[in-house]
């Protein structure tokens, strides 16, 4: 039995006025991607690309461990984009012989009444030929259950992006304001000694 599951999740999050704006940490895809997936779980490939290991998800008898290539990239007023290049099912052959993920989505900055807000939306698919016994299972049973779990994988990304950008942001900005003031006193140094 073929069967197709989708999910979809939008978010818009406050951020914080700071001194150096959003877009300017969004235009780094890496920091965003180490904010929102343990560091152990991912894997850098280069070119924009990552390899992300998730966390087993239980789909009715089965445990999965999914795989997932994606490409994350920003344009130059920072909106990033993401979209699945590839997947791997880890441990069943059966299913990852037979199995197919999408996922897009992007993440821009918009300003309303002089406030600036995190917009962003994200779309997941799912196609697999169901193993048996699972193939006997009728399929609105089968596609309910499937719906139910890619809805709980976004609302996690999207909970966990609440939570992390906006903590990942203010110390990036610290670190900014730290180097740029450590600049400023190496060149006041620096023209003070030349000036002796």
């Amino acid at each position: 039995m073929n069967v197709c599951f989708s999910a979809a999740q939008s978010v818009e999050i406050a951020v914080p006025n700071q001194p150096v704006p959003i877009q300017h940490y969004l235009r780094q895809p890496q920091r965003l991607v180490h904010a929102l997936i343990d560091p152990n779980r991912v894997e850098a490939l280069g070119n924009d690309q990552f390899r992300f290991k998730m966390r087993p998800l239980h789909f009715m008898t089965l445990t999965l461990q999914p795989t997932v290539d994606l490409k994350i990239w920003a344009e130059s007023e920072g909106r990033i984009h993401l979209q699945s290049t590839g997947c791997e099912i880890l441990g069943i052959e059966y299913i990852n012989q037979r199995f197919g993920l999408q996922l897009v989505g992007e993440l821009f900055p918009i300003t309303r009444l002089s406030k600036t807000y995190l917009s962003g939306e994200a779309r997941l698919r799912v196609e697999v030929d169901m193993p048996p016994p699972l193939s006997f299972t009728p399929r609105p049973i089968v596609e309910a259950t499937g719906n139910g779990l890619l809805h709980s994988v976004l609302l996690t990304i999207k909970q966990r992006l609440a939570h992390q950008i906006v903590a990942d942001y203010s110390e990036w900005v610290s670190h900014q304001a730290y180097a740029s003031s450590a600049l400023t006193d190496a060149s006041f140094c620096s023209s003070n000694s030349s000036a002796i």
